[in-house]
């Protein structure tokens, strides 16, 4: 268990009426515990909190008139993944999923599993099925797709990041996602804080389903998979970007943070188990 210190400080400037979305409070399940939260605008508008989709993905809306207008989201929480060996970890066949995650399947905005299929089975289709299969995956998007800031946009999908071989931390996510449904294990987006991430900004990793719960990867393998925090869970980054706005806004100024209490940094588990926070 990690006692971790997170939150982010947004600046906006609003040059006509703007209603927002914001998606960045961290996600409240049975492995991540807030002990204390504070969610501060300026100017002070009414808020109104709710959640949204099956993961229950926390979500604040307000309207502003033009201003400038800024965000502190703080948080301490307690993170406590649940770690199985990988070797008990096998995938589902097709016929015992449960249903609720067979959504996680189809092709998505973002995640083309159809279009990349023929690929997928030829490079993983024989690979044996299971946890180390999923990890194989990770191996390859690192070694053939270069992380690069400010090399996609907001409109990447995964077959794009497949030509090009470049992208950022959404990418290497949406690749593997579409990998791992080509191949029929549901795989999903999560949008999270990452401990020990450099430079510090929200993070995009995935999950897959094995056995009976979601298990987290990141493809990136820039922070370690113990310290992500989830906010928030979606069929890709279109479910679950942390701000949304019809209007006009400008972004002036972000910080992100996510930082261990007491020195105690979550660890690599080095292969050797798998990380489950859903």
């Amino acid at each position: 268990m990690s006692d971790i210190a997170l939150g982010c400080d947004l600046t906006y400037e609003i040059t006509e009426p703007t209603t927002f979305l914001f998606n960045l409070s961290v996600a409240m399940t049975d492995s991540q515990k807030i002990l204390r939260e504070q969610l501060t605008v300026t100017p002070q508008v009414p808020m109104e909190s709710f959640q949204i989709g099956l993961p229950k993905n926390r979500v604040q809306r307000l309207h502003l008139l033009p201003c400038e207008f800024r965000l502190q989201y703080l948080a301490t929480m307690s993170l406590a993944p649940q770690q199985h060996s990988t070797w008990q970890l096998s995938e589902q066949p097709y016929p015992d999923l449960p249903p609720e995650v067979l959504p996680y399947l189809n092709p998505s905005r973002f995640c083309e599993s159809d279009i990349l299929g023929n690929f997928a089975m030829r490079e993983f289709g024989s690979l044996p099925h299971g946890f180390s299969r999923i990890n194989q995956i990770c191996d390859w998007i690192q070694r053939e797709i270069r992380y690069e800031a400010g090399s996609t946009s907001a409109q990447t999908t995964a077959r794009d990041v497949f030509v090009q071989r470049t992208g950022v931390c959404r990418d290497f996510a949406h690749l593997a996602i579409s990998i791992c449904r080509a191949l029929g294990i549901p795989a999903r987006y999560v949008s999270g804080y990452a401990v020990n991430l450099f430079p510090q900004d929200f993070h995009g990793f995935f999950e897959v389903y094995l056995g009976q719960r979601w298990y987290l990867f990141d493809a990136t393998r820039m922070a370690p998979v113990s310290g992500l925090v989830r906010i928030a869970t979606g069929h890709d980054a279109a479910d679950v970007p942390f701000a949304t706005f019809i209007g006009a806004a400008t972004l002036i100024f972000k910080s992100v943070w996510a930082n261990p209490i007491g020195g105690q940094s979550p660890g690599n588990t080095g292969g050797q188990d798998a990380v489950s926070t859903a």
